[in-house]
């Protein structure tokens, strides 16, 4: 059943609202320079899922490194409990900006996606800014308001050699990409709305194992923020070159997986 055209509504405005369209028509719009008409639907998906990965980087850094802060200081949060934080505030921001921009608050895994069709190449280097700022504003953030001995620097730095934390860092990020290839781009995954869980879990789990060894970063916006904050570079190549290696090598081997040969029926 058609639409009944309302009185006082042009014909061309008409046809806009019944297919959907959100610029209304220049008939009952005649100044080109409104709101309406120089923000296209697209640019305005685009700006909010820039925004999104904005807060959602800030608060993972902001509570991630907030916590190895904490306990450099107080000794109150311990290293299991560091642990849990990034595990849980990926978790939590996850389900709170997944649904606008895919949540992926890590330049490595933008790139990744990008790399294997799964994310506009175009919108790249838009999170990549995104997740840059959240992390150096978050950071900036701890510098002020948390009392930071300049010993207990929460960003990451080589504990070994740059080397033993490069191959961790690969590792790790591996195993990362791998589990959100797994969980979030699969059609016959089983995860569902647990997916977040999962992602969470992989990062607790990699920092149990690789934080005494490379600080666990997995993400180069992690290590980029506060290295520019507290101006402490030693090392920073390998959590830039390490967790994008990882990404693009778990993507590819989870792809192999995904092979139409190794599809169930």
């Amino acid at each position: 059943m058609a639409a009944r055209k309302p009185d006082g509504i042009e014909e061309e405005e008409m046809t806009n609202i019944e297919e959907g369209l959100v610029v209304t028509s220049t008939k009952s719009n005649p100044n080109p320079t409104s709101f309406g008409t120089c923000l296209s639907p697209k640019s305005v998906n685009i700006a909010q899922k820039v925004v999104a990965e904005l807060i959602g980087t800030y608060f993972v850094i902001f509570a991630g490194c907030g916590s190895v802060a904490v306990n450099n200081i107080y000794g109150s949060v311990t290293f299991p409990g560091v642990c849990v934080t990034w595990g849980l505030i990926v978790a939590v921001m996850i389900y709170s900006v997944g649904h606008i921009s895919g949540a992926h608050f890590n330049p490595a895994v933008t790139i990744t996606s990008a790399i294997f069709h799964r994310f506009p190449m175009h919108e790249v280097p838009l999170y990549i800014v995104a997740q840059v700022m959240g992390s150096i504003l978050a950071s900036g953030t701890l510098a002020l308001v948390v009392d930071v001995n300049p010993k207990a620097y929460f960003g990451t730095v080589p504990v070994g050699s740059n080397w033993q934390s490069l191959i961790m860092e690969i590792i790790i990020t591996f195993l990362l990409m791998f589990v959100i290839s797994g969980v979030t781009t699969d059609d016959r995954t089983t995860a569902g709305p647990l997916g977040g869980i999962g992602v969470g879990m992989t990062i607790l789990l990699n920092v149990f194992v690789a934080g005494p060894v490379s600080g666990a970063s997995m993400n180069p916006a992690r290590s980029i923020g506060p290295a520019i904050v507290k101006h402490v570079y030693k090392g920073l190549w390998v959590y830039i070159v390490g967790p994008i290696v990882g990404a693009i090598l778990g993507a590819s081997a989870y792809n192999l997986l995904r092979s139409p040969y190794n599809q169930t029926p």
